[in-house]
């Protein structure tokens, strides 16, 4: 049985969404323009197991308040586009203005997922952050990365995979 879902890539600009949208698809990446605008697309492939993830690389913003061609294009594809699951990268260093965006996101009742990104850089300057009550407190699972490393890939390739498998259950 070979299933297929949608996973949008969605975060504030410069919080590493590019380079965790390159470790997940590789080389199988397809860059253009949104329809009718002239905002870079990026559409890439990622197959695990008879599994064909169809990932989608939103252009970054900081909320979906539609005032920025950016805002537009990231809110109207998450409502009528509707992903199977919205990766949300999130700068780990940088968690209030982060944040913002995620809550958004979670509360316009898309499936999503944190990427906590540059979790490194975050603990240089002390910052220590509780994944668990993180994960808690947002009610979606959260996962450090460190993306420019490659860290935590393989962690948030395998939550992807149990996010999107217990929705078949839904």
């Amino acid at each position: 049985m070979s299933a297929k879902y949608t996973i949008a890539l969605a975060g504030n600009p410069n919080a590493g969404k590019s380079t965790i949208f390159n470790a997940l698809t590789g080389a199988r990446q397809h860059v253009g323009n949104w329809p009718g605008k002239t905002v870079e697309k990026k559409e890439g492939i990622w197959q695990y197991d008879g599994i064909e993830f169809e990932v989608v690389d939103l252009p970054g913003t900081y909320s979906l308040t539609a005032y920025s061609l950016e805002e537009i294009i990231a809110r109207d594809y998450i409502v009528e586009k509707s992903p199977d699951l919205v990766v949300v990268v999130v700068d780990a260093a940088n968690l209030e203005r982060n944040l913002y965006l995620a809550i958004q996101i979670i509360e316009m009742g898309a499936k999503a997922l944190i990427a906590l990104n540059m979790s490194d850089i975050a603990e240089s300057r002390g910052i220590k952050i509780d994944i668990d009550k993180l994960s808690q407190g947002l009610g979606v699972r959260a996962v450090p990365t460190v993306a420019c490393r490659n860290c935590g890939i393989h962690e948030l390739k395998e939550a992807i995979i149990e996010v999107v498998k217990n929705q078949q259950g839904d």
